[in-house]
């Protein structure tokens, strides 16, 4: 596979990730029931954000981290890399515990959301893991995207030019292009 398509599908991977995970944590994880005779039912719907707060933050560092991935490059998006291998890591092991934690009752029903983030943040692990492990093989941005160095700062007769004293003479009033 060339570098350019393990880039591209590393960001995908990490942006598919972050996106199930995002849209599973807001989903309703867990649904208990209570039964009250002579009253009706009580019904909690606990949604993925109440069950493991976590997923949510790590879910959109993972979004960020696939659009930084196509900024960067070297050193920096293998350290990028690593971040997101943490950041999946951190979805997967909030989302098991959160799951694990739920309290569904005796006639309490379960969703597969919550699987649906443990996937996402599966995928945000293995695009981190792609790119700490292939990162400065990558292209990067192209050259119009760089830093481009300033000129010198502008000379006349007189010397170079103070834009610092141009501003003193119009905060005076003066006009500081009107030649003497």
């Amino acid at each position: 596979m060339s570098p350019a398509r393990r880039l591209a599908l590393t960001v995908l991977l990490c942006a598919a990730g972050a996106g199930l995970a995002l849209w599973g944590i807001t989903r309703t994880w867990a649904v208990v029931v209570t039964v009250r005779s002579g009253l009706p039912e009580l019904r909690h719907e606990s949604s993925g954000s109440e069950s493991a707060p976590l997923v949510l933050g790590l879910a959109l560092v993972g979004l960020a981290g696939a659009g930084a991935l196509l900024a960067t490059k070297g050193l920096a998006r293998r350290v990028l890399g690593a971040l997101l291998l943490l950041a999946g890591a951190g979805i997967v092991i909030s989302t098991v515990a959160g799951r694990s934690g739920l309290d569904l009752g005796a006639t309490g029903a379960a969703t597969a959301w919550a699987v649906l983030c443990g996937a996402g943040g599966l995928l945000v692990l293995a695009g981190g893991w792609l790119a700490l492990r292939y990162g400065h093989e990558w292209p990067g941005m192209g050259a119009r995207y760089e830093r481009k160095v300033t000129a010198a700062p502008a000379v006349t007769e007189a010397g170079p030019v103070d834009s610092r004293a141009a501003w003193d003479a119009l905060d005076r009033g003066d006009d500081p292009t009107e030649k003497s």
